[in-house]
Protein backbone atom coordinates (compact mmCIF):
# COMPACT_ATOMS: atom_id res chain seq x y z
CA UNK A 1 0.00 0.00 0.00
CA UNK A 2 1.53 3.30 -0.97
CA UNK A 3 0.84 6.78 0.85
CA UNK A 4 -2.22 7.91 -1.02
CA UNK A 5 -5.37 7.09 -0.71
CA UNK A 6 -5.59 3.25 -1.02
CA UNK A 7 -9.90 3.07 -2.04
CA UNK A 8 -11.31 1.92 -5.42
CA UNK A 9 -14.23 3.69 -4.81
CA UNK A 10 -16.30 6.78 -3.20
CA UNK A 11 -15.90 5.82 1.02
CA UNK A 12 -16.79 7.35 4.37
CA UNK A 13 -15.40 7.24 7.58
CA UNK A 14 -17.23 9.19 10.92
CA UNK A 15 -15.54 11.04 13.65
CA UNK A 16 -17.26 11.54 16.72
CA UNK A 17 -15.72 14.39 19.12
CA UNK A 18 -17.01 14.29 22.97
CA UNK A 19 -16.67 17.58 24.25
CA UNK A 20 -17.40 19.06 27.87
CA UNK A 21 -20.82 19.72 27.29
CA UNK A 22 -21.76 18.21 24.24
CA UNK A 23 -21.16 15.48 21.69
CA UNK A 24 -20.66 16.22 17.77
CA UNK A 25 -20.70 13.62 15.04
CA UNK A 26 -19.02 14.67 11.09
CA UNK A 27 -19.31 12.81 8.09
CA UNK A 28 -15.98 12.90 6.35
CA UNK A 29 -14.94 12.25 2.79
CA UNK A 30 -11.86 9.62 3.00
CA UNK A 31 -10.53 10.37 -0.85
CA UNK A 32 -9.94 14.32 0.42
CA UNK A 33 -11.00 14.90 3.63
CA UNK A 34 -14.25 16.97 2.76
CA UNK A 35 -16.58 17.25 5.53
CA UNK A 36 -20.05 16.62 4.44
CA UNK A 37 -22.64 16.15 7.31
CA UNK A 38 -22.23 17.11 10.98
CA UNK A 39 -25.18 16.67 14.15
CA UNK A 40 -24.65 17.66 17.71
CA UNK A 41 -26.10 16.55 21.14
CA UNK A 42 -26.04 18.60 24.71
CA UNK A 43 -25.73 16.38 27.31
CA UNK A 44 -29.26 15.80 28.75
CA UNK A 45 -27.11 16.10 32.41
CA UNK A 46 -24.58 18.84 31.42
CA UNK A 47 -22.05 19.10 33.78
CA UNK A 48 -23.09 18.04 37.69
CA UNK A 49 -20.85 20.50 39.53
CA UNK A 50 -23.01 21.99 42.13
CA UNK A 51 -25.75 19.11 42.99
CA UNK A 52 -26.48 15.48 41.78
CA UNK A 53 -28.69 15.14 39.51
CA UNK A 54 -29.99 11.89 40.60
CA UNK A 55 -30.61 12.85 44.19
CA UNK A 56 -30.36 16.70 44.37
CA UNK A 57 -27.16 16.34 47.21
CA UNK A 58 -25.28 19.17 47.25
CA UNK A 59 -21.36 18.68 45.67
CA UNK A 60 -18.57 20.09 47.08
CA UNK A 61 -16.46 22.61 45.84
CA UNK A 62 -14.63 21.94 42.82
CA UNK A 63 -16.28 18.38 41.94
CA UNK A 64 -17.35 17.87 38.31
CA UNK A 65 -19.49 14.36 36.84
CA UNK A 66 -20.98 13.58 34.31
CA UNK A 67 -23.22 10.54 33.79
CA UNK A 68 -22.36 7.90 31.65
CA UNK A 69 -25.49 7.22 29.51
CA UNK A 70 -25.31 10.93 27.70
CA UNK A 71 -22.54 9.48 25.93
CA UNK A 72 -24.19 6.56 24.48
CA UNK A 73 -26.66 9.12 23.37
CA UNK A 74 -24.18 11.02 21.02
CA UNK A 75 -23.89 7.25 19.32
CA UNK A 76 -27.72 7.14 19.39
CA UNK A 77 -28.66 10.70 18.09
CA UNK A 78 -26.10 12.55 16.46
CA UNK A 79 -24.11 9.59 14.36
CA UNK A 80 -27.37 8.62 12.29
CA UNK A 81 -28.17 12.43 12.38
CA UNK A 82 -24.88 13.11 10.67
CA UNK A 83 -24.97 10.65 8.45
CA UNK A 84 -28.67 11.54 6.94
CA UNK A 85 -27.07 15.41 6.75
CA UNK A 86 -24.47 14.33 4.44
CA UNK A 87 -26.67 12.21 2.38
CA UNK A 88 -24.61 9.18 2.27
CA UNK A 89 -25.25 5.59 1.92
CA UNK A 90 -24.39 4.15 5.29
CA UNK A 91 -23.30 1.27 3.72
CA UNK A 92 -20.32 3.46 2.25
CA UNK A 93 -19.00 3.96 5.67
CA UNK A 94 -16.22 1.97 6.64
CA UNK A 95 -14.82 3.02 10.17
CA UNK A 96 -15.86 5.20 12.84
CA UNK A 97 -13.08 6.94 15.60
CA UNK A 98 -14.24 8.91 18.93
CA UNK A 99 -11.61 11.79 20.49
CA UNK A 100 -12.91 12.80 24.32
CA UNK A 101 -11.91 15.07 26.91
CA UNK A 102 -9.11 13.81 29.34
CA UNK A 103 -8.63 12.78 31.94
CA UNK A 104 -12.16 11.74 32.11
CA UNK A 105 -12.75 8.73 34.78
CA UNK A 106 -15.21 6.15 34.49
CA UNK A 107 -15.38 3.61 37.46
CA UNK A 108 -17.02 0.25 36.21
CA UNK A 109 -17.60 -3.65 36.46
CA UNK A 110 -16.00 -6.58 35.18
CA UNK A 111 -17.68 -5.84 32.00
CA UNK A 112 -17.52 -2.16 31.30
CA UNK A 113 -21.05 -1.29 33.66
CA UNK A 114 -20.86 2.02 35.08
CA UNK A 115 -21.06 2.03 39.25
CA UNK A 116 -23.82 5.13 38.53
CA UNK A 117 -25.72 2.49 36.89
CA UNK A 118 -25.33 -0.82 39.48
CA UNK A 119 -29.00 -0.61 41.44
CA UNK A 120 -28.34 1.10 44.57
CA UNK A 121 -25.60 3.58 43.71
CA UNK A 122 -26.82 5.87 42.29
CA UNK A 123 -26.79 7.96 44.54
CA UNK A 124 -23.28 7.89 45.28
CA UNK A 125 -21.54 10.70 44.00
CA UNK A 126 -18.25 9.22 43.38
CA UNK A 127 -20.09 6.48 41.47
CA UNK A 128 -20.14 8.70 38.23
CA UNK A 129 -17.98 9.89 35.61
CA UNK A 130 -15.22 12.52 36.96
CA UNK A 131 -14.74 15.09 34.57
CA UNK A 132 -11.41 16.08 33.35
CA UNK A 133 -11.81 19.44 35.14
CA UNK A 134 -13.08 17.70 38.36
CA UNK A 135 -10.11 19.20 41.01
CA UNK A 136 -11.59 17.88 44.30
CA UNK A 137 -8.29 15.51 44.39
CA UNK A 138 -5.75 18.34 44.40
CA UNK A 139 -4.49 17.07 48.25
CA UNK A 140 -3.91 13.19 46.66
CA UNK A 141 -1.97 14.87 43.70
CA UNK A 142 -0.13 17.13 46.42
CA UNK A 143 0.86 13.96 47.86
CA UNK A 144 1.62 11.89 45.02
CA UNK A 145 3.82 14.74 43.81
CA UNK A 146 5.90 15.00 47.35
CA UNK A 147 6.48 11.35 47.80
CA UNK A 148 7.83 11.04 43.76
CA UNK A 149 10.46 13.74 44.45
CA UNK A 150 11.45 12.27 47.91
CA UNK A 151 11.98 8.75 46.47
CA UNK A 152 13.04 10.14 43.24
CA UNK A 153 10.94 8.59 40.52
CA UNK A 154 11.90 8.24 37.27
CA UNK A 155 9.26 9.12 35.85
CA UNK A 156 8.26 12.38 37.70
CA UNK A 157 10.49 14.41 35.31
CA UNK A 158 8.31 13.02 32.50
CA UNK A 159 5.49 15.56 33.41
CA UNK A 160 7.42 18.37 34.58
CA UNK A 161 7.78 17.42 37.70
CA UNK A 162 4.36 17.90 38.68
CA UNK A 163 1.51 15.07 38.67
CA UNK A 164 -1.87 17.28 38.00
CA UNK A 165 -5.05 16.48 40.22
CA UNK A 166 -6.62 15.93 37.04
CA UNK A 167 -5.09 13.03 36.32
CA UNK A 168 -6.05 8.98 37.03
CA UNK A 169 -4.12 8.10 40.33
CA UNK A 170 -4.85 11.39 41.73
CA UNK A 171 -8.69 10.51 41.36
CA UNK A 172 -8.50 7.25 42.17
CA UNK A 173 -6.98 7.61 45.51
CA UNK A 174 -9.54 9.99 45.66
CA UNK A 175 -12.08 7.46 45.52
CA UNK A 176 -10.26 5.09 47.68
CA UNK A 177 -9.91 7.45 50.33
CA UNK A 178 -13.75 9.12 50.35
CA UNK A 179 -15.55 5.78 49.53
CA UNK A 180 -14.02 2.37 49.95
CA UNK A 181 -16.42 0.42 49.60
CA UNK A 182 -17.06 2.02 45.65
CA UNK A 183 -13.13 1.59 44.99
CA UNK A 184 -13.75 -2.13 46.05
CA UNK A 185 -16.41 -2.43 44.03
CA UNK A 186 -14.74 -0.74 40.98
CA UNK A 187 -12.82 -3.20 38.75
CA UNK A 188 -11.85 -1.55 36.10
CA UNK A 189 -11.10 2.42 36.07
CA UNK A 190 -11.35 3.37 32.35
CA UNK A 191 -10.59 6.67 30.47
CA UNK A 192 -13.97 7.76 28.98
CA UNK A 193 -12.10 7.61 25.60
CA UNK A 194 -11.69 3.89 25.79
CA UNK A 195 -15.06 3.26 27.57
CA UNK A 196 -16.90 5.03 24.35
CA UNK A 197 -14.58 2.44 22.41
CA UNK A 198 -15.73 -0.65 24.73
CA UNK A 199 -19.15 0.48 23.85
CA UNK A 200 -18.39 0.13 19.93
CA UNK A 201 -16.49 -2.76 20.16
CA UNK A 202 -17.60 -4.66 23.16
CA UNK A 203 -13.86 -5.28 23.59
CA UNK A 204 -11.54 -3.01 25.98
CA UNK A 205 -8.74 -1.78 24.80
CA UNK A 206 -6.46 1.45 26.47
CA UNK A 207 -4.94 3.92 24.06
CA UNK A 208 -1.53 4.72 24.45
CA UNK A 209 -2.37 8.31 24.66
CA UNK A 210 -3.93 8.60 27.87
CA UNK A 211 -1.85 6.02 29.20
CA UNK A 212 1.05 7.82 28.94
CA UNK A 213 -0.49 11.26 29.74
CA UNK A 214 -2.64 10.62 32.31
CA UNK A 215 -1.94 7.47 33.43
CA UNK A 216 1.82 7.51 34.73
CA UNK A 217 2.66 4.79 31.88
CA UNK A 218 6.28 5.26 31.05
CA UNK A 219 8.97 2.72 29.48
CA UNK A 220 6.63 0.03 29.77
CA UNK A 221 5.39 0.39 33.43
CA UNK A 222 2.97 2.29 35.77
CA UNK A 223 4.31 3.34 39.45
CA UNK A 224 5.22 0.54 41.42
CA UNK A 225 3.15 -1.55 44.00
CA UNK A 226 5.99 -0.21 46.59
CA UNK A 227 5.23 3.56 45.43
CA UNK A 228 1.41 3.46 45.95
CA UNK A 229 1.83 1.69 49.05
CA UNK A 230 3.58 4.97 50.41
CA UNK A 231 0.89 6.50 49.90
CA UNK A 232 -1.66 4.42 51.14
CA UNK A 233 -1.29 0.58 51.54
CA UNK A 234 -4.59 0.09 50.30
CA UNK A 235 -4.16 1.76 47.04
CA UNK A 236 -0.59 -0.62 46.73
CA UNK A 237 -2.64 -3.03 43.92
CA UNK A 238 -4.34 0.45 42.07
CA UNK A 239 -2.29 0.19 38.98
CA UNK A 240 -2.19 -3.77 38.74
CA UNK A 241 -5.65 -4.28 39.06
CA UNK A 242 -7.86 -1.30 38.31
CA UNK A 243 -5.94 0.46 35.58
CA UNK A 244 -3.62 -1.99 33.43
CA UNK A 245 -4.96 -3.22 30.57
CA UNK A 246 -4.13 -4.15 26.91
CA UNK A 247 -2.58 -0.69 25.06
CA UNK A 248 -3.31 -0.02 21.88
CA UNK A 249 -1.33 2.20 19.32
CA UNK A 250 -3.07 5.58 17.53
CA UNK A 251 -4.34 4.93 14.65
CA UNK A 252 -4.89 1.03 14.85
CA UNK A 253 -7.51 -1.04 15.15
CA UNK A 254 -9.36 -1.50 19.06
CA UNK A 255 -11.95 -3.51 16.79
CA UNK A 256 -14.85 -4.12 14.50
CA UNK A 257 -17.96 -2.12 15.46
CA UNK A 258 -20.75 -4.51 17.42
CA UNK A 259 -24.55 -5.93 15.70
CA UNK A 260 -25.25 -3.61 19.54
CA UNK A 261 -23.62 -0.35 18.43
CA UNK A 262 -24.93 -0.74 15.05
CA UNK A 263 -28.21 -0.53 15.67
CA UNK A 264 -27.70 2.94 17.85
CA UNK A 265 -25.88 4.35 14.66
CA UNK A 266 -27.35 3.10 11.91
CA UNK A 267 -23.64 1.73 10.57
CA UNK A 268 -22.79 -1.53 9.18
CA UNK A 269 -21.72 -4.04 11.98
CA UNK A 270 -18.08 -5.51 11.51
CA UNK A 271 -16.65 -2.20 10.38
CA UNK A 272 -13.15 -0.52 11.72
CA UNK A 273 -12.96 1.28 14.98
CA UNK A 274 -9.94 3.28 15.94
CA UNK A 275 -8.07 2.90 19.44
CA UNK A 276 -9.41 6.12 21.52
CA UNK A 277 -7.87 9.09 21.71
CA UNK A 278 -7.90 12.42 22.97
CA UNK A 279 -9.64 15.62 22.02
CA UNK A 280 -6.41 17.70 21.76
CA UNK A 281 -4.11 15.25 20.47
CA UNK A 282 -6.63 14.23 17.82
CA UNK A 283 -6.92 17.41 16.12
CA UNK A 284 -2.84 17.43 15.11
CA UNK A 285 -3.24 15.47 11.85
CA UNK A 286 -6.68 17.67 11.27
CA UNK A 287 -3.94 20.28 10.78
CA UNK A 288 -1.40 18.77 8.93
CA UNK A 289 0.59 19.43 11.97
CA UNK A 290 2.15 16.05 12.04
CA UNK A 291 6.08 17.01 12.24
CA UNK A 292 8.38 18.03 15.22
CA UNK A 293 8.00 21.37 15.85
CA UNK A 294 4.75 22.45 15.01
CA UNK A 295 2.76 23.26 18.47
CA UNK A 296 -1.28 22.88 17.85
CA UNK A 297 -3.22 24.79 20.18
CA UNK A 298 -6.43 23.46 20.71
CA UNK A 299 -8.20 26.88 21.87
CA UNK A 300 -12.07 26.54 23.43
CA UNK A 301 -12.99 25.81 26.83
CA UNK A 302 -9.67 25.40 27.86
CA UNK A 303 -6.17 25.11 26.01
CA UNK A 304 -3.98 22.40 25.04
CA UNK A 305 -0.93 22.36 23.41
CA UNK A 306 0.38 19.10 21.81
CA UNK A 307 3.58 18.97 19.90
CA UNK A 308 5.85 16.12 18.10
CA UNK A 309 9.37 16.21 18.33
CA UNK A 310 12.68 13.47 17.26
CA UNK A 311 14.07 14.51 20.78
CA UNK A 312 13.40 13.37 24.41
CA UNK A 313 13.93 16.28 27.08
CA UNK A 314 11.99 17.17 30.70
CA UNK A 315 10.11 20.57 30.04
CA UNK A 316 9.72 22.13 33.47
CA UNK A 317 5.53 21.85 34.26
CA UNK A 318 4.45 20.12 30.72
CA UNK A 319 1.88 17.85 31.09
CA UNK A 320 3.85 14.99 30.15
CA UNK A 321 5.86 13.45 27.12
CA UNK A 322 4.96 10.13 25.53
CA UNK A 323 6.71 8.02 22.99
CA UNK A 324 3.91 7.58 20.37
CA UNK A 325 1.10 9.68 22.37
CA UNK A 326 0.36 11.78 19.30
CA UNK A 327 1.74 9.65 16.12
CA UNK A 328 3.81 6.97 16.16
CA UNK A 329 7.49 7.70 15.86
CA UNK A 330 7.89 10.56 17.54
CA UNK A 331 8.17 11.28 21.53
CA UNK A 332 4.16 13.92 21.80
CA UNK A 333 4.56 16.31 24.25
CA UNK A 334 1.59 18.13 25.98
CA UNK A 335 1.10 21.04 27.75
CA UNK A 336 -1.92 23.19 28.56
CA UNK A 337 -4.11 25.82 30.13
CA UNK A 338 -7.24 25.13 32.44
CA UNK A 339 -9.24 27.71 31.65
CA UNK A 340 -9.85 30.24 28.75
CA UNK A 341 -12.84 30.12 26.94
CA UNK A 342 -14.28 29.41 30.08
CA UNK A 343 -12.97 32.70 31.52
CA UNK A 344 -14.34 34.62 29.02
CA UNK A 345 -17.84 33.41 29.56
CA UNK A 346 -17.28 33.65 33.41
CA UNK A 347 -16.55 37.10 32.83
CA UNK A 348 -19.82 37.23 30.49
CA UNK A 349 -22.14 35.85 32.44
CA UNK A 350 -21.43 37.26 35.71
CA UNK A 351 -19.24 40.52 35.15
CA UNK A 352 -21.63 42.13 32.56
CA UNK A 353 -23.99 45.17 33.36
CA UNK A 354 -27.25 44.59 31.97
CA UNK A 355 -26.88 47.41 29.55
CA UNK A 356 -24.06 46.55 27.63
CA UNK A 357 -25.78 43.19 27.01
CA UNK A 358 -28.84 45.76 26.16
CA UNK A 359 -26.60 47.09 23.52
CA UNK A 360 -24.93 44.35 21.91
CA UNK A 361 -29.06 42.50 21.44
CA UNK A 362 -29.76 46.06 19.94
CA UNK A 363 -27.08 45.79 17.23
CA UNK A 364 -27.43 41.69 16.88
CA UNK A 365 -24.52 40.86 18.29
CA UNK A 366 -23.14 38.31 21.41
CA UNK A 367 -21.78 40.08 24.04
CA UNK A 368 -18.59 38.49 23.35
CA UNK A 369 -18.67 40.16 20.27
CA UNK A 370 -19.63 43.21 21.38
CA UNK A 371 -16.91 44.02 23.91
CA UNK A 372 -14.11 42.71 21.52
CA UNK A 373 -15.26 45.46 18.81
CA UNK A 374 -15.35 48.45 21.99
CA UNK A 375 -11.95 45.89 22.83
CA UNK A 376 -10.21 46.05 19.43
CA UNK A 377 -9.55 49.68 18.97
CA UNK A 378 -7.75 50.99 21.98
CA UNK A 379 -3.75 50.56 21.69
CA UNK A 380 -2.16 48.12 23.81
CA UNK A 381 -1.99 48.69 27.87
CA UNK A 382 -4.24 51.85 27.69
CA UNK A 383 -6.24 49.37 29.76
CA UNK A 384 -3.88 49.54 32.50
CA UNK A 385 -4.54 46.37 33.54
CA UNK A 386 -2.69 42.52 33.49
CA UNK A 387 -4.63 39.84 34.46
CA UNK A 388 -3.64 36.08 36.04
CA UNK A 389 -5.49 33.22 33.57
CA UNK A 390 -6.19 30.93 36.44
CA UNK A 391 -9.37 31.29 37.08
CA UNK A 392 -9.69 27.21 36.53
CA UNK A 393 -5.67 26.59 38.32
CA UNK A 394 -2.80 26.54 36.59
CA UNK A 395 -2.28 23.36 34.49
CA UNK A 396 1.38 24.06 32.84
CA UNK A 397 3.87 25.03 34.19
CA UNK A 398 3.07 25.25 37.52
CA UNK A 399 0.65 22.44 37.03
CA UNK A 400 -0.93 24.06 40.85
CA UNK A 401 -4.74 24.21 40.41
CA UNK A 402 -5.36 25.68 44.14
CA UNK A 403 -3.90 28.77 41.86
CA UNK A 404 -6.71 31.43 41.31
CA UNK A 405 -7.51 34.29 38.43
CA UNK A 406 -6.09 37.98 39.34
CA UNK A 407 -6.62 41.26 38.13
CA UNK A 408 -4.38 44.03 38.58
CA UNK A 409 -4.89 47.73 38.15
CA UNK A 410 -8.98 48.06 38.37
CA UNK A 411 -10.00 51.40 39.33
CA UNK A 412 -13.36 53.26 38.82
CA UNK A 413 -12.64 53.78 35.09
CA UNK A 414 -12.34 50.75 34.28
CA UNK A 415 -14.85 49.52 31.98
CA UNK A 416 -15.98 45.81 30.95
CA UNK A 417 -14.26 45.74 27.53
CA UNK A 418 -10.90 46.71 29.14
CA UNK A 419 -11.57 44.07 31.64
CA UNK A 420 -12.17 41.39 28.79
CA UNK A 421 -9.26 42.68 26.90
CA UNK A 422 -7.23 42.01 29.56
CA UNK A 423 -8.51 38.54 30.17
CA UNK A 424 -7.97 37.80 26.54
CA UNK A 425 -4.73 38.66 26.99
CA UNK A 426 -3.75 37.19 30.12
CA UNK A 427 -4.44 33.58 27.73
CA UNK A 428 -2.04 34.55 25.35
CA UNK A 429 0.58 35.12 28.07
CA UNK A 430 0.22 32.06 29.47
CA UNK A 431 0.69 30.35 26.12
CA UNK A 432 3.98 32.47 25.67
CA UNK A 433 5.09 30.87 29.21
CA UNK A 434 4.59 27.68 27.91
CA UNK A 435 6.32 28.07 24.42
CA UNK A 436 9.17 29.87 26.37
CA UNK A 437 9.34 27.03 28.57
CA UNK A 438 9.54 24.59 25.76
CA UNK A 439 11.99 26.74 24.09
CA UNK A 440 14.52 26.97 26.81
CA UNK A 441 14.68 22.76 27.46
CA UNK A 442 15.13 22.75 24.05
CA UNK A 443 12.11 21.58 22.27
CA UNK A 444 11.97 24.15 19.82
CA UNK A 445 8.73 25.45 18.56
CA UNK A 446 9.23 26.48 15.07
CA UNK A 447 5.06 26.74 14.10
CA UNK A 448 2.37 27.82 16.33
CA UNK A 449 -0.64 26.19 15.07
CA UNK A 450 -4.43 27.42 16.11
CA UNK A 451 -7.52 25.09 16.35
CA UNK A 452 -10.82 24.74 18.10
CA UNK A 453 -13.89 27.46 18.72
CA UNK A 454 -12.01 30.45 19.52
CA UNK A 455 -9.90 30.55 16.45
CA UNK A 456 -13.21 32.47 15.09
CA UNK A 457 -12.06 35.35 16.68
CA UNK A 458 -10.07 37.27 14.60
CA UNK A 459 -8.68 39.67 17.08
CA UNK A 460 -8.55 37.49 19.64
CA UNK A 461 -5.66 35.20 17.06
CA UNK A 462 -3.80 38.95 16.39
CA UNK A 463 -3.16 39.41 20.03
CA UNK A 464 -1.90 35.99 20.48
CA UNK A 465 0.48 36.56 17.15
CA UNK A 466 1.52 39.98 18.73
CA UNK A 467 2.16 38.23 22.46
CA UNK A 468 3.93 35.64 20.97
CA UNK A 469 5.73 37.42 18.05
CA UNK A 470 5.19 34.81 15.72
CA UNK A 471 3.05 33.85 13.10
CA UNK A 472 -0.36 31.87 13.63
CA UNK A 473 -1.16 29.28 11.56
CA UNK A 474 -4.73 28.10 11.69
CA UNK A 475 -6.46 25.00 11.26
CA UNK A 476 -8.79 24.88 7.81
CA UNK A 477 -11.55 23.27 9.77
CA UNK A 478 -13.64 24.32 12.38
CA UNK A 479 -14.17 20.38 13.49
CA UNK A 480 -10.86 19.55 14.63
CA UNK A 481 -11.15 17.03 16.82
CA UNK A 482 -14.06 15.01 14.78
CA UNK A 483 -11.56 15.48 11.39
CA UNK A 484 -8.38 14.28 13.18
CA UNK A 485 -11.31 11.47 14.63
CA UNK A 486 -11.74 10.71 11.37
CA UNK A 487 -8.26 10.75 9.61
CA UNK A 488 -7.67 8.16 12.48
CA UNK A 489 -10.46 6.01 11.62
CA UNK A 490 -9.17 6.14 7.70
CA UNK A 491 -6.18 4.88 8.48
CA UNK A 492 -7.90 2.24 11.33
CA UNK A 493 -9.74 0.98 8.14
CA UNK A 494 -6.45 1.03 5.95
CA UNK A 495 -7.51 3.84 3.49
CA UNK A 496 -3.68 5.53 4.23
CA UNK A 497 -0.45 3.51 5.09
CA UNK A 498 -0.23 5.63 7.98
CA UNK A 499 -1.57 8.79 9.94
CA UNK A 500 1.10 10.96 7.87
CA UNK A 501 -0.71 10.59 4.44
CA UNK A 502 -3.78 10.41 5.84
CA UNK A 503 -3.32 13.80 7.39
CA UNK A 504 -1.77 15.12 4.01
CA UNK A 505 -4.76 14.21 1.93
CA UNK A 506 -7.33 14.97 5.20
CA UNK A 507 -6.21 17.71 6.97
CA UNK A 508 -5.95 21.95 5.90
CA UNK A 509 -3.88 24.34 7.13
CA UNK A 510 -4.36 28.11 6.72
CA UNK A 511 -0.52 28.95 6.89
CA UNK A 512 0.87 32.05 8.82
CA UNK A 513 -3.17 33.14 8.53
CA UNK A 514 -1.79 35.95 11.16
CA UNK A 515 1.97 37.89 11.67
CA UNK A 516 2.58 39.94 14.33
CA UNK A 517 2.32 43.86 13.89
CA UNK A 518 6.03 44.88 14.98
CA UNK A 519 5.31 47.96 17.10
CA UNK A 520 1.85 45.80 19.43
CA UNK A 521 4.89 43.00 19.99
CA UNK A 522 6.82 45.31 21.51
CA UNK A 523 4.10 47.02 23.68
CA UNK A 524 3.05 43.48 24.62
CA UNK A 525 6.61 42.53 25.52
CA UNK A 526 6.44 44.91 28.47
CA UNK A 527 2.43 44.19 29.41
CA UNK A 528 4.14 40.59 29.50
CA UNK A 529 7.01 41.21 31.93
CA UNK A 530 4.50 42.66 34.47
CA UNK A 531 2.46 39.06 34.17
CA UNK A 532 5.44 37.08 34.47
CA UNK A 533 6.14 38.99 37.55
CA UNK A 534 2.90 38.21 38.89
CA UNK A 535 3.16 34.70 37.70
CA UNK A 536 6.10 33.83 39.75
CA UNK A 537 5.02 36.03 42.77
CA UNK A 538 1.59 34.37 43.21
CA UNK A 539 2.91 31.09 41.97
CA UNK A 540 6.13 29.81 42.70
CA UNK A 541 5.76 30.56 46.74
CA UNK A 542 6.43 34.72 47.37
CA UNK A 543 2.68 34.44 48.44
CA UNK A 544 0.67 31.14 48.90
CA UNK A 545 -2.36 33.81 49.27
CA UNK A 546 -4.28 31.95 46.53
CA UNK A 547 -3.86 28.49 48.69
CA UNK A 548 -5.02 29.87 52.11
CA UNK A 549 -7.68 31.33 50.23
CA UNK A 550 -8.99 27.97 48.86
CA UNK A 551 -8.48 26.48 52.17
CA UNK A 552 -10.81 28.66 53.78
CA UNK A 553 -13.54 28.59 51.10
CA UNK A 554 -13.52 24.75 51.33
CA UNK A 555 -13.75 24.75 55.24
CA UNK A 556 -16.60 27.06 54.95
CA UNK A 557 -18.54 24.90 52.25
CA UNK A 558 -18.20 21.66 54.14
CA UNK A 559 -21.62 19.51 54.33
CA UNK A 560 -21.73 20.67 58.42
CA UNK A 561 -20.71 24.42 57.45
CA UNK A 562 -23.62 25.10 54.83
CA UNK A 563 -26.54 23.23 56.48
CA UNK A 564 -26.01 25.05 59.76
Amino acid sequence: MTGAYAGTGTTYVIGVDYGTLSGRAVVVRVSDGAELGASTLDYPHAVMDATLAATGEQLPPEWALQVPSDYVDVLRVAVPAAVREAGIDPQDVIGIATDFTACTMVPTLADGTPLNEVPGYEGRPHSYVKLWKHHAAQGQATRINELAAERGEAWLPRYGGLISSEWEFAKGLQLLEEDRELYDLMEHWVEAADWIVWQLTGEYVRNACTAGYKGIYQDGAYPSDEFLAALNPDFAGFAREKVAHTIGALASKAGSLSEEAAAWTGLPAGIAVAVGNVDAHVTAPAAQATDPGQMVAIMGTSTCHVMNSDRLSEVPGMCGVVDGGIVEGFYGYEAGQSGVGDIFAWFVANQVPGEIKDAATAQGLSVHEYLTEQAQVEPVGAHGLVALDWHSGNRSVLVDHELSGTIVGLTLATKPHEVYRALLESTAFGTRKIVETFNAAGVPVTEFVAAGGLIRNPFLMQVYADVLNMPISVIGSSQGPALGSAIHAAVAAGAYEDIHAAAAAMGRLDRAAYTPDPESAAAYDALYREYAELHDYFGRGANDVMHRLKALRRSARTPQAVSA
